[in-house]
């Protein structure tokens, strides 16, 4: 498949701790009390998850917390290359992505994932890496229908697929397990961006995380 999924990214201000390692939030820093967390937002393609992911985004650096939007493009390419889409390969790239939001969770960034990472053994191994870390971890499903995610097409996929020039897209021809229990679904076609942000920032409050 030449098409790909995943979306979106923002950039986070680096610090410095006493460690002198860019990004690390060590004694001494100034947001040592910062709790992180990492804020999945799972949904098939061209559901809103990376345009609700950058309004949060917006809302949480306005208010002084250190952010970052970690983009699936943006991994494949440089952490996950050479890696496919089969079943397995999927659930690698997910699992790396998960290492790298938790490793910025712990230190006190709020990691936004919106990356489909569409089979729930794959999602649930990433909540517990979470846990085992003790590291906040919220999963959000943008329960967006997949007959207005064609409609939206972003990147072209549902229409280079109707047409047969790629194959394996999630939600079509390539399985998407939606979430049983997450912590939040969002529809996005029934509400405006603003309202979908303001749902989940009102979550991450309620959490004790933002």
């Amino acid at each position: 498949m030449t098409g790909r999924q995943e979306e979106g990214r923002s950039s986070v201000p680096e610090t410095t701790g006493t460690s002198g390692i860019p990004g690390t939030a060590t004694t001494g820093t100034a947001r040592t009390t910062e709790r992180g967390a990492t804020v999945w937002l799972t949904g098939l393609p061209s559901a809103g998850k990376t345009t609700i992911a950058n309004a949060l985004a917006d809302r949480l650096r306005a208010e002084g917390h250190r952010v970052e939007v970690l983009d699936g493009d943006e991994i494949r390419e440089f952490l996950s290359a050479g890696l496919g889409f089969s079943r397995e390969d999927r659930h690698t790239n997910v699992q790396r992505i998960g290492f790298v939001a938790e490793l910025l969770a712990s230190n006190g960034v709020k990691a936004l994932v919106p990356v489909i990472a569409p089979y729930a053994d794959s999602r649930e191994a990433v909540r517990k890496r979470h846990q085992s870390e003790g590291t906040g971890y919220l999963e959000v499903h943008v329960a967006t229908p997949v007959e207005v995610c064609s409609v939206r097409d972003v990147k072209g996929l549902y229409a280079k697929q109707a047409a047969g020039e790629i194959s394996g897209l999630t939600g079509v021809d390539d399985p998407y397990e939606a979430p049983d229990s997450p912590d939040l679904r969002i529809e996005s076609h029934t509400q405006s961006v603003p309202e979908s942000a303001a749902a989940l920032h009102a979550l991450l409050t309620e959490r004790g995380l933002a």
